[in-house]
């Protein structure tokens, strides 16, 4: 099976490590298939300023460079590890309140989604680029640091069906309601520190490719998790 981590950060947002040196991390490491998915934050308040003012967040105008730095590193980590990157970003809508806050990873993007737009208009042009849908950290965290994002899930009524898959589990927290829902799943570390790289992940049966990959996640069969450990 597949040893995968679908939710990375580097220094393009808010990540301690420059992408290069994350991609030889998870190689060195032996994982088959990774997804860099820096920030894209919402600009409508504070702290969605805050953040791009201090190049915490993908913005439009840095995307391109962003997308083809993931490129060049891809290709260089198929032919030193046999390991497959997938480009995305992770939408972060950040309020006060967590009722309102929601972060949702969109892998194998191809156009640049900005997070001010509504949810309707994020899923929709998600659909049209094909890109994988996660709801990240969907659910209460003991980890007062990383503050809860529940909107996705409060309105899981609405909104499952434009959802590919939800992290069941989260760098060290596991979240029971997305099984009891029987929702399709993944497991991610949240890489922000080399640190981070043992943690939950995700395991695949299915070939190597972008492709085979998305289609094994949305159909949720031939997945597992697997809590990793030096």
């Amino acid at each position: 099976m597949l040893l995968c981590d679908f939710h990375i950060h580097t220094t393009f947002s808010d990540g301690s490590l420059e992408l290069r040196k994350t991609i030889d991390l998870f190689g060195q490491a032996g994982f088959d298939v990774i997804a860099i998915t820096d920030h894209v934050v919402n600009g409508d308040n504070v702290m969605g300023k805050f953040a791009r003012q201090f190049n915490l967040s993908i913005r439009g105008d840095n995307f391109d460079e962003y997308l083809q730095a993931i490129r060049m590193e891809a290709e260089r980590a198929c032919g030193k590890y046999g390991m497959l990157v997938i480009p995305g970003v992770e939408i972060s809508k950040n309020y006060v309140s967590k009722e309102e806050s929601a972060h949702l990873l969109l892998l194998d993007i191809k156009e640049f989604i900005p997070a001010c737009m509504n949810y309707d208009e994020i899923f929709l042009e998600a659909k049209r680029q094909n890109t994988l849908t996660v709801a990240c950290h969907p659910h209460h965290t003991p980890d007062m640091v990383n503050k809860d994002t529940l909107y996705l899930w409060n309105n899981r009524d609405k909104y499952a069906k434009y959802i590919d898959a939800w992290e069941i589990a989260n760098r060290d927290d596991v979240f029971n309601v997305i099984s009891l829902k029987k929702y399709p799943y993944v497991a991610n570390s949240d890489f922000h520190k080399a640190r981070h790289l043992y943690s939950w992940k995700t395991l695949l049966n299915c070939d190597k490719n972008v492709e085979s990959v998305k289609n094994c996640i949305r159909h949720n069969k031939g997945v597992a998790i697997t809590l990793f450990r030096n």
